[in-house]
């Protein structure tokens, strides 16, 4: 019979070869038609609520009379002790725990330069799962304009409102330069989640596969297919953490960068230019074929569409090999055609199939730790620990450990985000860039408490009827 679960969709006996083709085929079209109902029902629910996230009153208001102490003459007094001590607007205000998220809509999910009024229901979904996972207020703000120069001035012209920014769906290579100089110039954390963010969890999960493949990290040929944000910063983070660079090759839709390549010699994407004298395409020359043979390990931020990898592919990769296609919103390889091939561990960016490398494991916590010790930036070595933490908490923690089918954990966890954001802070504490510096069980019950008062006010909310259960 066939094995439904690894997607190995091939017939036992030559005889009834017929018989199981046409049953693989109707399993394919069943599997595919559950990919594309999210979408379906994204068209519904969306208008059917009127966006995902709304202000509601968080101070009490037991009598008009409380308004005096909220807006004028109250409030001057809070007012007054900021102008004197800057740092306390963090005790008076939301700022302590509220996160821009900004976007220009040039380079959003798979769909590309569609505009920020298009943008606007990923940046709200965003804002959800900051809320949901990570306890994190967000406001997202689509900008009407593509000039990098005015995204830098007008997030920093705003950022005091706020005590992080996370900067999302910005086209490369201009979200490099974004991320750079808002750094330099932001007194909070800004971070860039198309690169951080991916990276971060990307990380996490090849830890782990290379452990279910007993390969070490240091020996791994990896093959990174997209040059784009996500990936450059993947690239980044894995070096950082102990692969090797020689043995890394990443390819971009001419081919792989290597020596070269002078069509990336002396452009504007001097990020692409690193990375062909760093690696020089780990000896390799050719397109994205080439790039796949002897990969023990193949993370692809690419192209879209179940065909973008031909799963023949698969078969001149290194014994047991590991495939992330994590394209939105559909994967570059179906995991039943991966799997056929012989592939061993493989993972997406969607929920709907097992293991999703999706930043969603990694921003909700890494933002929720910068804020309760109050950040000041966000370092590479506090993705790294994010990164380790989750490969660890998977493999410690979770019933079962870690399995071809779990490498990393899911969003029902909420343990895990407890975990990651406590070791991030811890982190931020250890390098200085923290303004609070907290005991480590001070911490956690402040992450943990806020985490789950967001999840229970969902449900109560839900309980009491303010969210209405969506019923077709």
């Amino acid at each position: 019979m066939n094995d439904i679960r690894d997607g190995r969709l091939t017939a036992h006996k030559p005889e009834d070869k017929k018989v199981f083709s046409d049953e693989n085929a109707l399993l394919i079209q069943r599997l595919i038609a559950k990919a594309e109902r999210p979408g379906q029902d994204a068209m519904k629910m969306h208008p059917y609520y009127g966006g995902k996230i709304e202000i509601a009153i968080k101070a009490c208001v037991r009598s008009f009379d409380d308004f005096a102490v909220w807006y004028s003459p109250g409030v001057a007094e809070p007012c007054r002790d900021i102008a004197g001590h800057n740092d306390m607007v963090y005790e008076h205000t939301w700022k302590w725990n509220t996160v821009a998220i900004i976007s220009d809509g040039t380079r959003v999910l798979g769909l590309g330069d569609i505009g920020p009024e298009a943008a606007m229901p990923v940046m709200e979904g965003k804002a959800m799962l900051f809320k949901y996972l990570g306890g994190v207020d967000c406001i997202p703000i689509c900008l009407d304009t593509k000039d990098p120069d005015k995204i830098i001035e007008t997030v920093r012209l705003i950022s005091p409102s706020f005590g992080g920014i996370n900067l999302e769906d910005i086209s490369s290579p201009k979200c490099f330069d974004v991320l750079d100089k808002l750094r330099k110039n932001c007194k909070i954390p800004v971070w860039h989640d198309d690169q951080q963010g991916t990276a971060t969890v990307e990380l996490a999960g090849a830890i782990n596969a290379m452990k279910i493949v007993g390969k070490k990290p240091a020996d791994a040929n990896v093959a990174i297919i997209g040059a784009g944000a996500a990936s450059i910063a993947t690239f980044r983070l894995l070096i950082a953490a102990g692969f090797n660079c020689k043995n890394v090759c990443v390819c971009d839709s001419k081919g792989i960068l290597n020596a070269e390549r002078d069509d990336i010699k002396g452009s504007n994407f001097r990020q692409k230019w690193d990375i062909c004298k760093i690696t020089d395409g780990a000896g390799k020359r050719g397109g994205m074929k080439e790039a796949f043979v002897d990969a023990d390990i193949v993370i692809a931020a690419s192209k879209p569409g179940g065909k973008t990898i031909p799963s023949e592919y698969i078969d001149i990769m290194a014994d047991d090999p590991v495939v992330f296609a994590t394209a939105n919103p559909t994967p570059e390889i179906w995991p039943w055609d991966a799997k056929a091939h012989g592939c061993k561990v493989f993972a997406t960016g969607r929920s709907d199939f097992p293991n999703q490398i999706n930043n969603s494991m990694g921003f909700p916590a890494i933002f929720r730790g910068v804020l309760d010790v109050r950040a000041r930036t966000i370092t590479d070595e506090m993705c790294i620990a994010a990164a380790k933490e989750l490969a660890r908490y998977a493999e410690e923690d979770h019933k079962g450990g870690i399995t071809p089918d779990y490498i990393i954990p899911t969003m029902l966890e909420t343990e895990a985000f407890v975990s990651e954001a406590v070791v991030v802070g811890e982190e931020a504490i250890k390098q200085g860039v923290a303004r609070l510096k907290l005991g480590a069980q001070e911490l956690r019950d402040r992450i943990e408490s806020t985490i789950r008062r967001s999840r229970s006010l969902t449900a109560k909310m839900m309980e009491l009827g303010f969210i209405k259960e969506y019923k077709e």
